[in-house]
């Protein structure tokens, strides 16, 4: 397992900062050894969400852990919602995927100048680049937030202009295609695609896309502050943690949603949302064993014959996860309202269900 633990050390704390605030959580919870079942492991972890893990077909955990709120002593729940950050890039991806499918672009070859004739180095970045993380476009969230912070409001065509005034002024990050660099303003920029190619709003587009067609009732834009009776409390060392300004996000992690939808979603995706030819252009294929690969919108890890398809989030107050083991029919959604900056509680559990359930 040597090479799992390097992937988990190296890569998910590396790329999961995705949408914390700046604190650091002071997690110092370290991997079990003890693996008796998946339930335990969550208990020994202090895992504090709701947790679904499914394997051939049967339930190996469907509950919550902690409370979704402690002033209110509101349970955890399957139809609660929660923000799920990061997890947003896997509904972006797919609402090009779907805009493909419409004809409304031709290719993920295509290219950003195409659609915007100013932007800089437009002609060298496709929208494969954008969904893999391949552009060398600069992070913006750090700027941004600091802009909020001083008491600017911005929306996401100011933070488009930002973008591209990083770009102007400090260039890309690296040439686009010769490497992959985690970052938001990739996804950013591609929710925009959706609304400039669709016509419509990017969340109304994956509210008629994906949500309605799926039954998914319970997902939409996440608010600066949350609704107290319809979604978990999120915290940071027992004190809520739940405020955010969504703008920041937009397209990358700004969606909330429950266990029952983020389970119809990933159950979607692990069947037929995608035909066998988009499964081809989404998913990175020939991973090493121990190693993880960027896809369109997913994650793909190899740990000797077990192949996983995922993806994470973080945002203030909150972590998420979900995935799927197609060898195993196994699906995996784990929504937390106990922010973990350092991701120890997410490579933990990846590890030990890798470990010992699906191996």
């Amino acid at each position: 397992m040597k090479a799992l633990q390097k992937f988990m050390v190296v890569c998910i704390i590396s790329i999961w900062g995705l949408f914390t605030s700046c604190s650091k959580d002071d997690d110092t919870n370290s991997p079990t050894t003890n693996y008796t079942t998946v339930e335990n492991l969550l208990r020994e972890i202090d895992f504090q969400g709701y947790a679904i893990v499914t394997k051939n077909g049967n339930d190996l955990l469907r509950q919550g852990f902690g409370l979704a709120n402690i002033g209110t002593s509101m349970p955890q729940d399957y139809i609660l919602a929660y923000r799920i950050g990061s997890v947003s890039k896997t509904l972006t991806a797919a609402a090009l995927v779907q805009l493909k499918r419409e004809g409304l672009i031709s290719s993920f070859n295509q290219t950003l100048n195409e659609f915007d004739e100013a932007f800089p180095n437009g002609d060298q970045i496709s929208i494969s680049h954008l969904l893999s993380h391949q552009s060398g476009i600069p992070e913006y969230q750090l700027v941004v937030e600091q802009a909020f912070e001083g008491g600017q409001i911005l929306d996401e065509i100011d933070i488009y202009d930002i973008i591209t005034d990083l770009i102007s002024e400090e260039g890309l990050s690296f040439t686009p295609g010769s490497k992959k660099q985690y970052c938001n303003s990739n996804y950013l920029i591609a929710a925009l695609l959706v609304q400039q190619v669709s016509g419509m709003p990017y969340h109304q587009y994956i509210q008629q896309k994906i949500f309605n067609p799926l039954g998914m009732l319970s997902s939409f834009k996440g608010t600066d502050e949350i609704e107290v009776n319809a979604h978990a409390q999120g915290y940071l060392n027992g004190n809520p943690n739940s405020t955010y300004p969504m703008a920041i996000p937009f397209g990358a992690g700004d969606f909330s949603s429950t266990p029952r939808d983020m389970e119809i979603w990933t159950n979607a995706v692990k069947s037929n949302w995608f035909t066998e030819a988009e499964k081809g252009e989404v998913f990175a294929q020939n991973v090493s064993s121990g190693f993880t690969d960027f896809g369109l919108g997913w994650f793909t890890t190899q740990e000797s014959n077990t192949t996983m398809y995922w993806h994470a989030g973080d945002i203030n107050g909150y972590w998420s996860m979900i995935g799927f083991i197609p060898a195993y029919d196994a699906t995996i959604v784990l929504l937390s309202n106990q922010q973990d900056d350092t991701g120890t509680q997410r490579n933990t559990i990846i590890e030990q269900l890798l470990r010992n359930e699906f191996n």
